[in-house]
């Protein structure tokens, strides 16, 4: 799924907080310099005005996108752009004035100043904010692989690094038309060639791939399929149009060239506004529920497997982007030692996740002399999914989403086919499409990338909510006397 995020003010969520700071800012010292002192908000009217221009202000910047593509603006585009938005929420408020009938009470010119004030300091401090993110980019930004010619690299190198504005990086090139393998090009290396490129950027951390070379040479269809199949975003020439189903195309930028974008699925701003939203509020309250679900579980994991509550792993993100995941500890201090002697158990075909019937290295599962098999708090915890909760911390830091795929470790990774990544060309999620289709009985991998794909490709902010009354049912189902 490809987030468009100069385009998204979800990813510019700084410049809104930042903008309606201006704006309070603003309304104070409008009020103290028209009247000579005092608070404006131990007047009534005042107050409610200083609440209905935060309002006012969230509404003039979705409806004008003040914040579109606001990297690549120079300085003069962004004061038309400020001043613009200033008018705007001057004629929205005069509005709400008249249509709360007090336009009489309330100081006009105080109001006409604090829009002067609004747009000076608005203006300078998004051109500072700018400055800052632009220089900060310049060692960051989206992983980006070129597939170019020998003839056109170096052309190609200077458009994207010129006109990219920060927003991607340049980590590869792949030469189609000689092995240049371990050379360099204007500082890129050059990562692969024509043979293994697709296998290159399946197993490393790409987040976006562009085709651009020279008219008389083309690049092999089958590897442009194999590239798709990673789930990885790939970028190509609009004359290079390809039919591709199951995916969407469409028409964008990359430096100067216009660009036909193929990928499973997309986001447009305010679907990736209200994901991320939804995000953070429940990450917010699964933390506070985890605080409360530590207090019980912390001395029951801890008497019965002496160590960390918490535990942390490295497992793999979207795009391949490693991250650490938490979860309450519900397995012995050993269980990765453990895990490759268990491997003969497990039930998932070719060792591409793990799985058992009954885990001895969960805390306190042991097997009896009898046969009888005996359970602990580790069995617990996994059942009832309270070892889940403190994931609700990586929805938070933005690692991971409450509805996704479910992420891998870095073994199950590299043992993936170039189609099984495509799982990760999400963010990761605490639960998702598998999970609730019957989780404890789906021993097939394969089955669980296709409705991993199908989740991806069928993504709408309607899907997760479902998703997530389902999970709920699913938890509840899973123990009886919940």
């Amino acid at each position: 799924m490809y987030e468009r995020e100069i385009k998204g003010w979800l990813k510019h969520l700084d410049f809104v907080v930042m903008d309606m700071l201006c704006l309070s800012i603003s309304f104070v010292l409008a009020y103290i310099i028209y009247n000579g002192g005092g608070n404006p908000y131990e007047r009534p009217l005042y107050l409610n005005m200083a609440v209905s221009l935060m309002i006012l202000d969230l509404v003039v910047i979705f409806y004008l996108e003040s914040f579109k593509n606001i990297l690549k603006r120079g300085y003069y585009i962004e004061l038309k752009e400020t001043i613009k938005h200033g008018l705007m929420l001057l004629l929205v408020s005069t509005l709400y004035l008249f249509a709360i009938q007090a336009g009489k009470e309330y100081s006009r010119s105080t109001l006409m100043l604090m829009t002067v004030i609004y747009i000076v300091l608005s203006y300078g401090l998004r051109c500072i904010r700018k400055y800052r993110l632009l220089k900060k980019c310049e060692s960051g930004g989206r992983s980006l692989v070129i597939i170019t010619n020998q003839s056109a690299a170096e052309r190609v190198i200077d458009n994207v690094q010129n006109s990219s504005f920060g927003r991607l990086r340049i980590t590869g090139l792949v030469i189609l038309d000689r092995d240049m393998a371990g050379e360099e090009v204007m500082g890129i290396p050059v990562v692969a060639n024509a043979a293994d490129a697709s296998d290159y950027i399946g197993r490393e951390w790409i987040d976006e791939v562009l085709v651009a070379t020279s008219p008389d040479v083309k690049c092999p269809q089958r590897m442009l399929d194999e590239i798709m199949e990673t789930g990885v975003v790939l970028h190509q020439f609009l004359a290079k149009r390809m039919t591709a189903i199951g995916r969407k195309s469409f028409v964008e930028h990359i430096g100067n060239y216009t660009v036909l974008t193929t990928t499973i699925n997309t986001m447009t701003p305010k679907q990736a506004f209200a994901k991320r939203t939804m995000d953070i509020l429940i990450g917010l309250a699964g933390c506070l529920m985890t605080g409360l679900i530590y207090i019980f579980v912390a001395p029951m994991i801890y008497l019965s497997s002496p160590g960390p509550i918490f535990f942390a792993q490295t497992r793999i993100g979207k795009n391949g982007k490693p991250f650490k995941m938490y979860k309450f500890r519900s397995m012995y201090m050993d269980a990765e030692a453990r895990k490759a002697e268990l491997m003969e158990q497990n039930r998932v075909k070719d060792g591409m996740m793990f799985k058992m019937e009954f885990d001895p290295r969960v805390i306190g599962n042991k097997i009896l002399p009898d046969g009888t098999r005996k359970t602990g708090i580790g069995d617990f915890i996994r059942k009832t999914s309270l070892d889940e909760f403190p994931q609700f911390l990586n929805c938070v830091l933005g690692t991971m989403s409450v509805v996704g795929t479910r992420p891998c470790t870095q073994d199950e990774w590299e043992k993936y086919d170039l189609h099984h990544r495509a799982r990760m060309a999400v963010k990761p999620g605490i639960t998702g499409m598998w999970q609730v289709s019957g989780r404890s009985e789906i021993t097939d991998f394969e089955e669980v990338v296709r409705l991993d794909r199908e989740y991806i490709t069928n993504w709408s902010v309607g899907l997760d909510l479902k998703i997530l009354l389902k999970t709920v049912a699913v938890v509840f189902k899973k123990d009886g006397s919940m």
